[in-house]
């Protein structure tokens, strides 16, 4: 369906992902068996920062999926892979994820903005590439228009996850900072925890924004 030269295009997103996720990966195992000075629990932490930010009805759960922890906006819980850890890297996820929790609270517009298109960009993405191939076969342009309108969907969600993803960290950052939970040394750490892991949206930004591009480069050729 491609030629070479859109090929090479991804060749960057490819390569930048690969070193994203090999940098969350080293960055989160170094620091998992890092303990903070405090002896707070990442669940302690996370359920701290909410308080103080008066934020009721938020609940924690734990989940079984590593590196999966994620704040639920529809349901208002927090989810932590680690809610009894008292690492540094597990702190730092867990304030990231109080930090989408605060972002929330304050009907922070990037997180409704991705809240609201969810449901869109999930349709766009797995219809997507079939509708654009099925095009391409039947030889008809608007099943290929159609399918990259829809890829275009999920080329907006990790756009607008860029800056709740920031921002989020941003939050945490400064709550962990304010509250005393972490030492001047151990914030550090945190931010590397954190910087790690938005490389990976920066990343996943990236390549579908190439694919895009490989869609339309691949649509032109047939018109």
């Amino acid at each position: 369906m491609f030629d070479m030269t859109s090929l090479v295009i991804l060749l960057p997103a490819i390569a930048l992902a690969a070193y994203a996720q090999w940098k969350v990966h080293s960055t989160y195992n170094r620091y998992s068996t890092v303990e903070v000075s405090r002896h707070l629990s990442a669940e302690d932490a996370a359920r701290r920062i909410l308080t103080a930010q008066h934020i009721d009805g938020v609940s924690i759960e734990r989940t079984d999926r590593r590196l999966g922890d994620h704040y639920d906006p529809r349901k208002k819980v927090l989810r932590l892979s680690a809610p009894e850890s008292n690492s540094i890297a597990a702190i730092g996820v867990a304030a990231h994820e109080a930090g989408h929790a605060m972002q929330h609270a304050k009907s922070f517009a990037p997180l409704v903005l991705r809240t609201a298109i969810v449901p869109i960009a999930n349709f766009g993405s797995q219809l997507a590439i079939p509708l654009f191939i099925l095009g391409i076969f039947t030889q008809l342009p608007v099943l290929m228009t159609a399918g990259i309108i829809l890829f275009s969907t999920a080329v907006l969600f990790t756009l607008v996850t860029l800056p709740v993803e920031f921002d989020a960290s941003r939050r945490a950052v400064h709550a962990l900072e304010q509250s005393g939970m972490v030492t001047v040394e151990e914030l550090g750490a945190v931010k590397e925890v954190l910087h790690a892991a938005a490389l990976t949206y920066v990343a996943a930004a990236a390549m579908a924004a190439l694919q895009l591009v490989m869609l339309l480069l691949s649509a032109n050729r047939r018109r």
